[in-house]
C-alpha cells in the first residue's frame, strides 16, 4: 500500500462512494506520522466533535471503507470515531473489524445512534476478540436488551480491562447482571455504569454493588454517578470500600453529610482510594468537617477530591483547606460551584501562593480586586472534557483529566 490517503481514495472509487474530506485529512497525518517513523501505536482520532479542523461526521458508509482500511493496518492501536452519524449499521461494520483486525486495543463509540440491536453485534464480537482493553459506548442507547450482552460477554470475554456504558439507558436488570458478573470476572479493572433508568426508591443498584465489591478485589476504578444514593446506599458501599477500590466515582447522587460519616469512617482506614468524587451532592459544612478531620488526622492515601457544588459554606471549605496544607499526599481540590466568603478566599490563595496547591491541581484561581481577594473559576478537574472538547488545549491534559492521570488503567485511559 502506498498510503493510506491513496488506499482511501481508490476503495472510494472502487465502491461508489463520496470521498470524506475529515477522514482524508486524519489519514494524510497518519502518512506523514509513518514516513517520520511514528507508526508504533497510533491512534486515529476521526471523533465528530473535534472543534480545531472542518468536520464532516462520518456516515455508516465512510465508516465500511475505513473498516477495510484498518484490517490491514497493524500499527493502528486505537480508533475514536465519537460523535458520528453511525447507526446500528455501523455497529455491525465495528463488530467485523473487532472480529479480524487483532492490533485494535481501544474502541471509542461514543454517542451514535446505535441501539440495542448494534450493542448485541458488538458484545457477541467480543467474546472472542483477545485485543480490544478498552471499549467507550457511552451514550448509545443500547438499553436493558443490549446490556445483558455486555454482561453475558464479560463471562466469557478475559481480555477487556475498561468498559464505559454511562448514560447507555440501562436498566435494574442490567445493574445486578454487572454486578453479579463481575464477581468472576478478573480482568475489568475498570467500569462506568452511570446513569442508569432506575425507579423507586429502595436504592437495590447500590444494594448489589455493595456486594459486588465485597467479592472483588480487582476492580480498580468505578464510576457510578446518578444512581440516585442516599446515605443509606453509601453505608451500604462504604462496607464493601474497607478493602480495596483506587478511584471512586458517586458525583451527581442525593448523598448529605450522614453519608459523610460512613465514609469518614472509610478513609480512616483504606489505604489504596486515590480519587474520590463527590461533586453535586451536598454534603454541606457538616460533610465537609468530617471529612476534613480525616484527611486532616488519619488518611494519607488520598490524592484527589472533588467537592464542586455540594452546597458548602465557608466554615466547611476553610476546614478542606487546613487539610491540604497539612495532610502531604491530598495533591487535588476541586471545589467551585459552593458558596465562598472572603476567608475561603484568602484559605485558598494561601494554598497556592504558599505551594501548598499548585495551580493546575484546583479549578479556583484568587484574584485581588480592592484590596479583597476573590476567587475566579479556571478550567481544570477530574473529567472536565468528557463529554466535549476544547478549542485551546489537549482534551486530555493531566489537569483536566486528573482522575485518569493519578489512575490509569492502561495506555489509553
Amino acid at each position: 500500500i502506498a498510503g493510506l490517503q491513496e488506499y482511501y481514495c481508490n476503495l472510494c472509487l472502487e465502491n461508489s462512494k463520496k470521498i470524506n474530506p475529515y477522514i482524508l485529512h486524519v489519514l494524510q497525518e497518519v502518512d506523514e506520522d509513518i514516513k517520520k517513523g511514528l507508526e508504533k501505536r497510533i491512534t486515529l482520532n476521526i471523533a465528530g466533535n473535534n472543534r480545531l479542523i472542518p468536520v464532516e461526521r462520518v456516515t455508516d458508509e465512510d465508516f465500511g471503507i475505513l473498516s477495510q482500511i484498518l484490517e490491514t493496518c497493524p500499527y493502528i492501536n486505537g480508533l475514536d470515531v465519537r460523535y458520528n452519524v453511525l447507526s446500528d449499521a455501523g455497529a455491525y461494520y465495528a463488530a467485523n473489524l473487532l472480529q479480524t483486525q487483532r492490533y485494535l486495543i481501544y474502541l471509542n463509540l461514543m454517542f451514535k445512534d446505535i441501539g440495542p440491536e448494534g450493542g448485541e453485534l458488538i458484545a457477541k464480537a467480543l467474546h472472542k476478540n483477545t485485543t480490544l482493553k478498552y471499549l467507550r459506548m457511552t451514550g448509545d442507547k443500547i438499553e436493558n436488551k443490549g446490556g445483558m450482552f455486555f454482561a453475558s460477554m464479560l463471562q466469557i470475554n478475559s481480555s477487556l480491562e475498561k468498559l464505559d456504558l454511562g448514560d447507555c439507558d440501562l436498566g435494574m436488570q442490567n445493574v445486578i447482571a454487572f454486578a453479579t458478573v463481575l464477581t468472576q470476572n478478573q480482568a475489568i479493572k475498570g467500569i462506568n455504569l452511570n446513569r442508569p433508568i432506575l425507579y423507586g426508591e429502595q436504592e437495590e443498584s447500590t444494594v448489589h454493588l455493595g456486594h459486588m465489591l465485597k467479592e472483588n478485589h480487582w476492580l480498580v476504578e468505578l464510576h457510578i454517578c446518578k444512581h440516585g444514593i442516599k446515605n443509606c446506599g453509601m453505608q451500604k458501599l462504604c462496607d464493601a470500600l474497607y478493602v480495596n477500590r483506587s478511584l471512586l466515582d458517586i458525583s451527581c447522587n442525593k448523598i448529605t453529610r450522614d453519608g459523610m460519616e460512613y465514609l469518614a469512617d472509610v478513609l480512616k482506614s483504606n489505604t489504596t482510594l486515590e480519587v474520590l468524587d463527590l461533586s453535586f451532592n451536598r454534603i454541606e459544612n457538616a460533610g465537609a468537617n468530617c471529612l476534613s478531620e480525616t484527611l486532616t488526622l488519619h488518611n494519607r492515601s488520598l490524592k484527589v477530591l472533588s467537592v464542586v457544588s455540594n452546597n458548602i459554606e465557608g466554615e466547611g471549605l476553610v476546614a478542606l483547606s487546613q487539610s491540604v496544607k497539612t495532610n502531604p499526599t491530598l495533591s487535588n481540590i476541586y471545589i467551585w460551584g459552593n458558596k465562598f466568603d472572603e476567608a475561603t478566599c484568602v484559605a485558598y490563595s494561601d494554598l497556592i501562593q504558599m505551594g501548598h496547591l499548585k495551580p493546575n491541581n484546583t479549578d479556583v484561581e484568587p484574584y485581588v480586586v480592592d484590596g479583597h481577594v476573590y476567587l475566579a473559576e479556571v478550567s481544570n478537574g477530574l473529567k472536565k472534557h468528557y463529554y466535549w472538547t476544547p478549542t485551546h488545549r489537549d482534551a486530555n491534559s493531566p489537569s483536566s483529566s486528573a482522575d485518569f492521570a493519578v489512575v490509569s488503567v492502561g495506555p489509553y485511559f
